[in-house]
């Protein structure tokens, strides 16, 4: 679990790329403070384990899905990812519940100044958009942000310079991709409502059918 407060941005020294599949390194400082094996880190809002690390990088295994499903697949040597080590027990939650598990992309349509802080456009996939809400908790490369606008094609966060500075969302490109998570609350609700519980299977066993096959 993880909360969108971007620790570092980390830079990626290697990607080793299998027929669907990636190990990549990722030279990092902080989030190696005390790194152990198995550990989880965040990278662009992608929950990653710890196959491996140095004082300087730590290695991820990347599966096919996660491939298809996230920006990873468009990171080359040298380029910048946003970094956060699992949430623990204890820690304030400054930004919103993030599991790391990305619903899906989204591509950064357009940029706007507003006095100190920068509108960023985003068009997600359809399937994504009804989960996002005005005012509601979005994490975009596992940025935890407020959805500040929404309408059917689109939404809009605003970024002041803190967020600027500490990621990488605003050194981005329109046209860019990014991976969004939604709000993990109104999925949970959405599942729970319209589950339905399985039909009992009727059978035409009775007390005639038992006789008939000499049962009693």
């Amino acid at each position: 679990m993880f909360t969108g407060l971007i620790e570092e941005i980390g830079i990626v020294q290697s990607i080793l790329k299998g027929s669907k599949s990636a190990k990549i390194v990722i030279k990092a400082q902080k989030v190696l403070e005390d790194v152990k094996l198995g550990d989880s880190i965040a990278a662009n809002g992608v929950c990653l384990t710890v196959t491996g690390f140095s004082n300087s990088t730590f290695s991820v295994d990347v599966m096919a899905e996660t491939i298809r499903d996230t920006n990873l697949k468009t990171l080359t040597p040298g380029a910048k990812v946003n970094l956060e080590r699992a949430l623990s027990l204890g820690d304030r939650l400054g930004g919103h519940l993030v599991s790391g598990h990305v619903d899906g992309v989204g591509i950064i349509k357009d940029f706007k100044r507003e006095d100190n802080a920068i509108w960023v456009s985003i068009a997600p996939s359809s399937p994504i958009l009804k989960y996002i809400m005005h005012k509601g908790s979005v994490a975009i490369d596992g940025i935890s942000l407020t959805v500040a606008y929404v309408d059917d094609v689109l939404f809009k966060v605003s970024i002041i310079p803190h967020t600027k500075d500490l990621t990488t969302l605003l050194s981005k490109e329109i046209g860019n991709i990014v991976n969004l998570e939604c709000d993990m609350i109104g999925k949970y609700i959405e599942r729970f409502l319209s589950f339905k519980e399985p039909t009992a299977t009727k059978t035409n066993m009775d007390i005639n059918f038992l006789s008939e096959h000499g049962f009693i």
